[in-house]
């Protein structure tokens, strides 16, 4: 299939919006940029990604939810370490993508079908479905702080090397070095970036919902299938 194409059956945008998000070099085919709209790509084994997220037109009919444990990667490339599909007992893996990856040492949940459209929904901050994330900080904040960085979290930061202001997002402390984090965009490694932005370092983080959908009774390492009302609901 063509690039272009697979893009704009993945994803929301025309045709003529795929070639722009090419020609601007936003997209990598198997790790590496890809201008060219005309270029074939496998539609099962090739990964294909934009804005970090991989994309995928499979005829999508599984939705999963996998509590991701640490050491686990969220790719579909046998790396260092063991990839999550490994902890997923179905057939045909190769059709599926991720929504939202996590960092090999975060856990939480993950968001896994062969539903490109679907996925593309879940993922895009244009949808506005919120992520919440648990975290553990390195280094103890007090009160001022803390309001300071709630304060400025509310308004948007502008990350290191970013050109645009976080969307604002909802910072919530337990104590001096436990937070939550209420988020409805996903740049990558945003919530360690953040935590950096004021001079910390996250030792621990813990993806707790996407939108509507949460842990309850899944254990690490466990998955399910999505019932239709879930997913109807993105």
């Amino acid at each position: 299939m063509r690039l272009d194409k697979f893009i704009s059956k993945a994803t929301e945008l025309s045709r003529k919006e795929s070639k722009k998000i090419l020609h601007a070099g936003e997209v990598t085919v198997n790790d590496t940029v890809v201008k060219d709209p005309g270029l074939h790509v496998d539609i099962v084994n090739d990964e294909v990604i934009w804005a970090g997220e991989p994309l995928s037109v499979a005829a999508g009919s599984r939705y999963i939810l996998l509590h991701k444990p640490e050491g686990f990667e969220c790719t579909l490339k046998v790396k260092e370490h063991p990839i999550v599909t490994e902890l997923i007992a179905v057939p045909e893996l190769g059709s599926l993508r991720i929504a939202g990856r996590l960092d090999v040492d975060t856990t939480g949940a993950l968001l896994i079908s062969d539903d490109g459209k679907w996925l593309h929904r879940v993922t895009s901050p244009k949808h506005e479905h919120a992520k919440i994330y648990e975290l553990t900080l390195a280094d103890p904040m007090d009160e001022a702080a803390q309001a300071n960085a709630v304060k400025e979290v509310a308004e948007g930061i502008l990350l290191e090397g970013e050109h645009e202001e976080t969307k604002p997002a909802i910072l919530e402390f337990i104590d001096e070095t436990h937070a939550r984090l209420i988020l409805e965009q996903g740049k990558y490694h945003q919530v360690k970036r953040m935590m950096g932005y004021f001079g910390n370092r996250v030792t621990e983080l813990h993806r707790a919902s996407i939108g509507h959908i949460n842990l309850d009774g899944l254990d690490k390492g466990d998955s399910r299938f999505l019932t239709p009302e879930e997913v109807a609901k993105f």
